[in-house]
């Protein structure tokens, strides 16, 4: 869905696209979001993870002028979101989980609508379809029933439609659910390119390769609490050090070398579950030289030598305390728990 007007009010340029301030929503007894602070810097884009139910979607309706938030304050681009709501809505986009089109059209129709709704002339709205239904792999399929449509290719004309105008601030919550992996990798694309052209984006995603690949900064929320936020790399170091990763020529040099890594790096070491392997933290990448000077001086031979930094999954696992795909699963299964509260 595009929020927007037919009068455009230019963005007040600063540092930050977003600026959050204690943001809190109580549905019942329920605590969705509870105290969420986020900066997000303009020209970048910025992940929102967590899992299933943490306050994410509810977070960004809030930030849209979708909710009002209980306590707590937004900016956007220096415009007060709760004094300025009509303002702040010429500045930004949202596409949520699901698609905000109307069944009984085709792709084209609906697009040629939200275009002219957004202020653009029959020929311009025309044109800018066909654009996006090109952009969206979906020109074969334009002048198809959207009802016969399958939820992926709902899904790619949900986000077409959120971008007929280019705004300064897109809030994608989501965007690839139900995508197929290529589909997804065009979709990425499509988001740098338009960060690229000046927009700032803000998603939330429950795919962490999505979140490594796209994203500037990140933030988790857990129960409705930010519980960590940085660059992905910022993250990944946060719970612990790079490890060394080696495989050996023949299994029967594994204690042998297990014995001179704890010697020379000083640090404990683990067998792999292959048995050829072992892995070991990497506190001073100098030593690394010392370990295979002694290797060869011992006569162990090595396969393969290679230097992991922890992944975004345990990341995700170490701070909010659940398995990625648990909480993936979860999300494609049921609708968050803050949606049905709205």
């Amino acid at each position: 869905m595009q929020i927007a007007d037919k009068n455009k009010v230019a963005p007040n340029h600063g540092d930050l696209a977003v600026e959050a301030r204690g943001l809190v929503k109580t549905f019942g007894d329920n605590r969705a979001v509870d105290g969420v602070d986020l900066n997000v810097r303009a020209g970048s884009i910025y992940g929102v993870l967590g899992p299933n139910g943490a306050g994410k979607t509810t977070t960004i309706r809030m930030l849209a002028t979708l909710l009002r938030a209980d306590a707590g304050s937004t900016r956007i681009f220096g415009h007060d979101v709760e004094k300025e709501p009509q303002m702040v809505r010429q500045l930004i986009g949202v596409t949520g989980q699901y698609a905000s089109v109307d069944e009984s059209l085709s792709a084209t129709e609906n697009l040629i609508i939200f275009s002219r709704l957004l202020g653009l002339g029959r020929a311009e709205a025309r044109k800018k379809a066909a654009d996006l239904l090109e952009e969206f792999n979906l020109t074969e399929a334009a002048k198809r029933p959207l009802k016969k449509f399958s939820g992926g290719m709902r899904r790619r004309l949900d986000l077409a439609a959120s971008l007929i105008a280019q705004p300064p601030l897109i809030f994608l919550d989501e965007p690839t659910t139900g995508l197929d992996p290529r589909t997804r990798n065009q979709m990425w694309d499509t988001i740098r390119r338009l960060v690229h052209n000046g927009s700032t984006v803000l998603l939330t995603t429950q795919y962490l390769q999505e979140a490594d690949e796209l994203t500037d900064r990140i933030a988790v929320i857990d129960r409705g609490r930010v519980v960590a936020e940085g660059t992905v790399n910022e993250l990944k170091a946060s719970i612990g050090t790079s490890s060394l990763h080696l495989i050996m020529q023949h299994s029967k040099d594994i204690q042998h070398a297990r014995h001179t890594i704890e010697q020379v790096l000083q640090v404990p070491s683990t067998v792999l579950p292959e048995g050829r392997g072992i892995t070991a933290p990497m506190a001073d990448a100098d030593k690394v030289t010392d370990l295979l000077i002694a290797f060869r001086e011992e006569g162990i031979q090595l396969s393969e030598l290679s230097v992991q930094k922890p992944s975004l999954d345990e990341v995700f696992l170490t701070i909010t305390g659940q398995e990625v795909k648990e909480s993936a699963a979860k999300a494609s299964h049921q609708v968050h728990k803050e949606e049905a509260s709205i």
